[in-house]
């Protein structure tokens, strides 16, 4: 088999605890050697000047497929997914039909290995219908491919089904992640309730609706010894509860979405409905909290929440579009803000979009380890560009960074030591 060359980056590889100038020598779509090798390269590829990485890790993306295709598919999001040197994702169950039985994930994970682009990952429901009534068998979605279990989009509203969900997940190990909202605290909200929300006159969700459904949870996670996950934290007062929780001992992780530490409330002025989403954008207050949790180590991990929407679900006026954003392709250079302003060290930052995702969920990826999987990303953390919504490989526009100059690009990405993009176009 050919043997390929990725010469002169700056190879970082947290898991292994890798920063520095190396080489990087992959062979059968496996890394056969980082730094010195006795071989000739068939293939080379000059990564001089740019980070070299292994490919990164997305727990929380939608990827609509099956039942709303013509916002995401498999196939689209996957390519988005490479563009933004994502190797690997978890899909969430809010599809139609939802993830709740064996036969959706079965087919999920088939799909993704026919587009063979990157690795997707289906997250399990954690009751029927999404309804916070009765259980899934999570046993057998497990069995289906399912790395996690969660009904995101929803929250599990019901305290004896959440006790029950973490005492039967705990039994096999299984991370529960909770879309932490009281609905009798948000219901009928749009955006953050503050001001803001007052000034557009405009439904708010309060952050209490966030802290009281994770204080709930952290005393079951107590009471049931298991693992559970906030998905997309946003206020203050989430990451002090999580904090305390860890302190205590407690199996509570956590992760941020990028928009929640790079933006404010102040994004929803004007109406923009490219800013909405759930959880919404909060204080400055909040905001620095988040960047505070990520840096002590509070939030384990970053992940995008990527929730593509057809333009007519987003073009209805605040209170009734549609909430979320996509993110696949401005993870990274929103991101790498974290490390120009010293909050995070490179490695720190890429720590939390590799081996921190992997090791949560029991993923085979997130480090270039001798004999590991050639997921690989390179990117150049110093390029500047300005995004444009119609340039997006994601079938989603729904951005609020549209207009706006990025720091940071993906130049390359491989899966299994093959390249899927390169130089802006994906490969396949």
């Amino acid at each position: 088999m050919s043997l390929l060359l990725i010469k002169n980056g700056h190879l970082i590889d947290p898991a292994n605890a890798v920063d520095g100038v190396a080489d990087l020598w992959i062979q059968d779509g496996k890394v056969v050697a980082a730094g010195n090798y006795d071989g000739t390269a068939d293939e080379v590829i000059d990564a001089a000047g740019k980070i070299v990485c292994p490919g990164l890790i997305d727990m929380h993306v939608h990827l609509r497929e099956p039942g709303q295709e013509w916002k995401e598919d498999i196939e689209s999001g996957s390519r988005a997914a490479v563009a933004g040197g994502v190797t690997s994702m978890c899909c969430m169950p809010n599809t139609g039909p939802h993830i709740d039985h064996a036969g959706i994930a079965l087919q999920i994970v088939a799909r993704a290995k026919q587009v063979n682009l990157c690795n997707v990952h289906p997250i399990g429901a954690v009751t029927k219908n999404l309804d916070g009534k009765e259980l899934t068998e999570m046993r057998e979605l497990s069995r289906a491919g399912c790395v996690a279990f969660s009904d995101d989009g929803l929250p599990i509203w019901h305290a004896g089904v959440m006790r029950k969900a973490l005492e039967y997940s705990a039994s096999f190990g299984y991370l529960v992640i909770q879309h932490a909202e009281e609905k009798t605290l948000t219901a009928g909200g749009a955006i953050n309730e503050g001001w803001i929300s007052t000034q557009l006159g405009v439904a708010g969700m309060p952050a209490v609706g966030e802290d009281s459904m994770i204080a709930r949870d952290i005393m079951l996670t107590k009471l049931s010894g298991a693992r559970y996950h906030v998905a997309h934290i946003s206020t203050q007062g989430a990451v002090e509860l999580v904090r305390q929780a860890r302190k205590q001992g407690l199996k509570v992780t956590t992760e941020a979405a990028p928009h929640h530490f790079a933006l404010t409330e102040d994004e929803v002025l004007g109406y923009n409905v490219d800013a909405k989403m759930s959880p919404p954008l909060r204080t400055e207050e909040d905001r620095q909290a988040v960047i505070e949790g990520l840096r002590d180590g509070t939030i384990e991990v970053i992940a995008t929440d990527h929730a593509p929407h057809h333009e007519d679900d987003k073009r209805c006026g605040l209170s009734c579009a549609a909430f979320g954003i996509v993110g696949l392709e401005t993870m990274l250079p929103v991101s790498l803000d974290l490390v120009r302003a010293g909050v995070l060290t490179m490695s720190d930052m890429i720590a939390k979009m590799t081996c921190n995702p992997a090791q949560l969920l029991g993923l085979d990826a997130g480090t270039l380890s001798e004999g590991a999987a050639a997921d690989v990303c390179i990117f150049d953390a110093d390029a500047t560009w300005v995004l444009d919504r119609n340039k997006l490989v994601s079938k989603g526009k729904n951005t609020p960074w549209h207009g706006k100059q990025m720091t940071g690009l993906v130049t390359h990405t491989l899966k299994d030591g093959r390249l899927v993009f390169a130089e802006g176009e994906v490969c396949g």
